[in-house]
């Protein structure tokens, strides 16, 4: 903060304005022409403002309740579940109870405000109190800081942020798009590849090219913090185990629930729902063994290579061939006997298994690298959006900022 910039309560220098909700068994309440906005919408929102709700209300159930109209160019703030959302009303608007209104005077400008509000997320957290859920009261937020410049200084300020943050928007999307383009190629060669796998004259069932195909057990395991993975349809992958927050079981469950097959490396574990359609190859060194809704497949060694398999199973056409042998309204579901019946047209030779699985793991990588260098990217940006806002609220902020 610059020695020239005022100091005041935040209560000091605009009105907040609380929300609340009419009741909803009137109808006369609801449905009217009064925009009403809850921290769930300010959540779902993808840009900073905001001109239209879900849920409208009625002046009468404006003036039965303790909701009220605040003017547009108000800074809206959700103050419970959770503490932060933020947005700029470009029309006039209401709210629930979770948010409040706060409306800058004539010393602040709206997005000054706003960004002032953004910065200090954290900390508006801290002062939320409650034992169920944390909530901002009115009073804390009213007492809470603020200094700044003239609306001139103020407007300036807002003008180099704005000119930071859609630069560091353009440098995410190129990164975006990066990562979008090495998928879309890896898509398009694995769909190439695959293209005269599903139909044809002659065929192979995974039956035939499988030493078994073997259903998970039919209960839950008993699970404890160490022990063996027991994998669920949430640990499989494009073609890979996701062992985070997997379940974990005892060497006598273990034993139990591996007596159907025991799991080798380089089986397959295919999800029969949930999402159903993924397969992952078993690593090398890894005992697992099968939660609900898998099968355990092992290709016969002189046929399929397993990864090949893989990578056949996610291709876009073998997904949805799969796919349309599921049943289930609401959660896709394969059933084993259309499993082991899946026919594989044209099979390729072993050697041209291999070339294949070379090519698209070489792909993989690259994509793999590509979404590195993405998250690490998007870290970076929003530590830099941090950095500038930091800046901006100490007068440290200059236009070389805007130079990514």
């Amino acid at each position: 903060m610059k020695q020239d910039w005022e100091i005041n309560d935040l209560g000091e220098v605009t009105e907040i304005i609380n929300g609340g909700t009419p009741k909803t068994n009137i109808s006369e309440y609801w449905d009217g022409d009064i925009r009403w906005i809850t921290p769930a919408d300010l959540g779902k929102l993808t840009k900073p403002t905001v001109d239209e709700t879900t849920r409208k209300i009625t002046f009468l159930g404006l003036e039965k309740s303790s909701a009220k109209l605040f003017p547009e160019n108000s800074v809206i703030l959700s103050t419970r579940a959770p503490i932060g959302h933020l947005a700029i009303n470009k029309v006039p608007m209401s709210t629930n109870q979770g948010c409040r209104g706060i409306v800058p005077g004539k010393k602040l400008d709206p997005w000054f405000l706003y960004y002032f509000l953004k910065k200090n997320v954290s900390y508006l957290d801290s002062l939320g109190t409650g034992a169920t859920f944390k909530e901002l009261s009115t009073k804390a937020l009213s007492g809470v800081k603020i200094s700044y410049p003239s609306i001139y200084d103020q407007q300036k300020i807002v003008s180099i942020i704005d000119q930071s943050f859609t630069a560091i928007s353009k440098a995410k999307s190129n990164a975006e798009q990066n990562l979008k383009n090495a998928k879309e190629l890896f898509e398009s060669y694995l769909k190439n590849v695959f293209s005269d796998k599903i139909a044809g004259n002659k065929f192979e069932t995974l039956l035939d090219l499988c030493e078994l195909a073997v259903d998970c057990e039919h209960k839950t395991a008993p699970i404890q913090e160490n022990g063996y993975p027991s994998i669920r349809t949430p640990n499989i992958g494009k073609g890979y185990l996701i062992l985070e927050n997997v379940n974990r079981v005892s060497e006598q469950t273990y034993n139990e629930w591996t007596k159907r097959a025991l799991p080798q490396a380089n089986d397959l574990i295919l999800a029969r729902e949930a999402p159903a359609g993924n397969i992952a190859v078993i690593p090398e060194n890894l005992k697992v063994c099968l939660g609900q809704r898998t099968v355990l497949i092992r290709p016969k060694k002189n046929k399929l290579v397993s990864k090949f398999l893989a990578y056949l199973m996610l291709s876009s056409d073998v997904q949805k061939q799969l796919l349309s042998y599921s049943t289930g309204a609401t959660v896709q579901h394969i059933n084993m006997k259309d499993i082991r019946a899946f026919k594989i047209y044209n099979l390729s030779t072993l050697q041209e298994q291999y070339t294949i699985v070379r090519k698209l793991d070489d792909l993989s990588t690259e994509i793999k690298k590509l979404e590195e260098i993405y998250k690490k990217k998007t870290e970076d940006l929003e530590e830099l959006k941090k950095s500038i806002l930091q800046k901006a609220f100490c007068g440290e902020l200059t236009e070389k900022e805007v130079v990514l």
